[in-house]
């Protein structure tokens, strides 16, 4: 099954789904796959690992907000051009993270942000402009 891989969570936190952006509760189960987070032609193309819930349907959609998934983690925040280069990086505790976007977003270069939990990598998510 394309090296998916299923998994009983254990512990919170610990399994963050991707699509309802919230860690998954002791008893749910989530699938550990592979996701082309970064799909621009360009040397930054990428792909990581994330873990979804089995059952999720709602996916997380907000304004100037930042999903609480990511605010007790250290993060990767990565700002790409709309040509999907790289022109900024840093890491920042998540309950940091608005400084950082904003930092980010004052360079009219960066189109989009990505932003990764810097332990393990796992892709956390895309921040837009809005």
């Amino acid at each position: 099954m394309h090296g998916v891989k299923r998994y009983v969570v254990d512990k919170e936190p610990g399994f963050p789904d991707r699509i309802e952006m919230r860690d998954c509760a002791p008893g749910e189960t989530v699938l550990l796959l592979n996701h082309v987070c970064q799909t621009a032609d360009t040397p930054y193309r990428a792909s990581h690992a994330i873990f979804v819930r089995e059952g999720a349907h709602m996916a997380y959609d907000a304004t100037d907000q930042v999903p609480e998934v990511m605010r007790n983690r250290l993060l990767s925040v990565r700002g790409f051009s709309k040509e999907g280069m790289m022109l900024d990086a840093d890491v920042v505790e998540g309950h940091e993270l608005e400084p950082l976007i904003q930092r980010f977003f004052d360079n009219k270069q960066i189109d989009y942000i990505h932003v990764h939990n810097a332990k393990r990598g796992c892709y956390s998510g895309r921040i837009d402009r809005a």
